[in-house]
């Protein structure tokens, strides 16, 4: 029985609902107003407009607000059913909301002119709602501008709820939006955006630049991406995404799918303010047949840069800025005469690391110090620019004994610390030791010739003095030697050999004239071998391949057709030999135009099946028809 009783309770229950219908349809009243979240607005602001009607027919149509003043970014409306059992009977109220995303378009006391809804042929309007637009941006916290019809309102049900939804993103924004940027009136949908992590450095501390693009459609491609000037900067790329990874940003409260284009990390190497360019990109939308090429233009930028402040050493580099460790590594502290030393100076820390400057490794003269060798390795870490850099030098005693590496300094500017630092490092102690000959220096050129000037001179030998000759044997005068029978033909040889050799070596002449002669036409027949074998690799996957082929095919008819190695040759001197050897100014284009073509495919670039098509008929009309 208490099951039935339930059952039937509930299906009253149902009827009794079913009975209380809508506002609109017992009366002709509506409840229609609409409502902006604040009052004070700049030129670059965004506010949020909302028209609320409670209980409309289903077929009735609010008009919104349009002017000249005002452009609409986004607009958006939902419904929803609300049933309130407190106090009598049930009353069900629906709620349809449209909500405006707007922006001012001037400055000044501007008017939202009133929402317009038509019901049964009676039109019912909202009260307009005033705007203070100011320049620029005032941001501030939303207040509450509503305007109704004539009667009161009713209270939004689901105010509570909105309210709670704008809070929960005010509170999360700095995590969803980094950035902050402006939605342009135009390209709403689409937009390139330039931003700075920081708008106020100093002189060499980094500033990181990112360029994103904001879309609310389907991305396809980056076709072209032109990054700002930086004159007065120093660069370091530190982020190039190769495909597109868009992350949800909400901005004024619209959501965007954000897409990193580049990251760099940027050093002003001079005070004052300094301008950034705005950045271009062509984007291509939408998929296959749909897609659609548009070009954005990106917001410039400005940076305020401070000159470091007083207080720091004389003739400090600017890029001395950052965090920084200076060390020393020695490959050994103990060597043998005549054995080199590895001395590494090593800096290292957060900064400029490509142009900061280690200082330079001294030593005493018994010390013969080597230009050393200069290694960066630069890892950013969280958008920041840091690494070591590495200088190496090489150290060779000149004699034995116990010798002092003085200890370095490096001097920098901390701009957290807002202050001067050191880093140094200790002195470094050398002991060398005689080598397995037992010589204790090594003697220079000019010790040498200086040694030798001072040697002793007629010194006598431990043998002492030799007796002086006393004896003489004498003999009679033999025959004169152009007497003898032999003077003749030893006289004549000579001339006899000089005949002999100037005939073999005109033999020889002809002969390798001709042997020249054939070894040039085989070289330029390899040379034209090589480069149809290169036209095999031209559709190939390996393009440093294909490009290094042609190179050498072209360095080998080259080397046939002038008679020399032409590997070593600069580009002046190579087009000067062709000059000398007869090539028009046609040929010597073409000749240096593949060859540096071939440099730039090596290296990464000539992956366009037409630049190397184009390459392959360069080489080719270089080589036909030579003269």
């Amino acid at each position: 029985m208490r099951r039935t009783g339930s059952a039937l309770g509930v299906v009253f229950a149902v009827f009794a609902l079913l009975a209380t219908a809508p506002a609109w349809a017992a009366s002709d009243d509506l409840d229609f107003y609409q409502t902006a979240d604040r009052t004070e607005v700049g030129t670059e602001d965004t506010f949020r407009l909302t028209v609320v009607v409670v209980d409309a027919p289903p077929n009735a149509r609010v008009m919104l607000p349009e002017s000249e003043d005002f452009a609409i970014l986004s607009r958006s409306h939902s419904s929803q059913r609300a049933i309130s059992l407190s106090g009598g009977p049930a009353v069900i109220q629906d709620v349809t909301r449209h909500v405006l995303v707007m922006q001012a378009t001037r400055a000044g006391r501007l008017k939202i002119p009133p929402s317009q809804i038509t019901v049964r042929g009676k039109t019912y309007r909202t009260q307009p709602v005033e705007m203070t637009v100011r320049p620029g941006r005032v941001g501030g916290a939303p207040s509450s501008a509503q305007a109704g019809r004539g009667g009161g309102r009713q209270p939004d049900p689901f105010a509570s709820i909105q309210s709670q939804m704008q809070q929960m993103e005010e509170a999360f924004g700095d995590m969803m939006e980094a950035d902050r940027p402006t939605i342009p009136r135009g390209d709403s949908d689409l937009f390139l955006r330039a931003s700075l992590d920081r708008d106020t450095v100093y002189v060499g501390e980094q500033v990181t630049l990112s360029l994103y693009i904001y879309s609310r459609v389907d991305l396809s491609s980056v076709d072209a991406v032109t990054m700002p000037k930086l004159e007065g900067f120093w660069t370091e790329e530190v982020e190039s995404p190769t495909q597109l990874s868009g992350e949800q940003r909400v901005v004024d409260g619209i959501p965007y799918r954000a897409y990193l284009l580049r990251r760099r990390a940027i050093f002003p190497v001079k005070s004052g303010t300094l301008s950034i360019t705005p950045a271009e990109a062509d984007i291509t939308t939408g998929f296959l047949f749909a897609g659609h090429r548009v070009h954005r233009v990106s917001n410039a930028l400005k940076v305020k840069v401070k000159p470091l402040p007083p207080g720091g050493p004389q003739d400090m580099p600017n890029a001395h800025v950052g965090n920084w460790a200076l060390s020393v590594d020695v490959s050994q502290t103990q060597v043998e005469l005549g054995q080199p030393v590895t001395v590494k100076v090593i800096l290292e820390g957060v900064g400029n690391v490509k142009n900061v400057t280690p200082p330079e490794l001294k030593g005493p003269a018994a010390l013969k110090i080597y230009d050393p060798t200069t290694t960066d390795k630069v890892s950013p870490r969280r958008h920041r620019v840091q690494g070591r850099r590495v200088m190496e030098y090489l150290v060779m005693p000149q004699r034995t004994g116990r010798f002092t590496l003085p200890a370095l300094e490096f001097p920098y500017f901390d701009p957290r610390a807002r202050r001067y630092e050191v880093a140094r490092t200790d002195p470094v102690t050398l002991t060398v030791e005689a080598g397995a000959g037992g010589a204790s220096s090594i003697a220079s050129s000019s010790q040498g010739s200086s040694d030798a000037a001072n040697e002793q001179k007629n010194v006598l030998m431990a043998g002492g003095l030799r007796p002086v000759r006393y004896q003489a044997r004498f003999a009679a005068p033999a025959m004169p030697v152009w007497k003898r029978g032999f003077f003749v033909p030893l006289v004549l040889a000579p001339l006899g050999l000089l005949l002999g050799v100037a005939l073999i070596g005109g033999v020889r002449g002809r002969l390798a004239l001709r042997t020249e002669a054939g070894r040039g036409r085989q070289q330029a027949k390899a040379a034209r071998k090589r480069l149809a074998d290169a036209e095999k690799l031209q559709s190939g996957a390996d393009v440093g391949a294909f490009y290094g082929e042609v190179e050498k095919a072209l360095h080998g008819f080259l080397e046939a057709r002038l008679g020399m190695p032409v590997v070593g040759l600069t580009r002046e001197a190579l087009a000067e030999r062709l000059t000398v050897a007869g090539a028009d100014a046609e040929r010597r284009a073409k000749v240096l135009f593949v060859l540096e073509a071939c440099d730039f495919g090596r290296y990464g670039g000539g992956g366009d099946p037409a630049e190397r098509q184009k390459v392959m008929d360069a080489a080719a009309a270089a080589m036909e028809g030579w003269a």
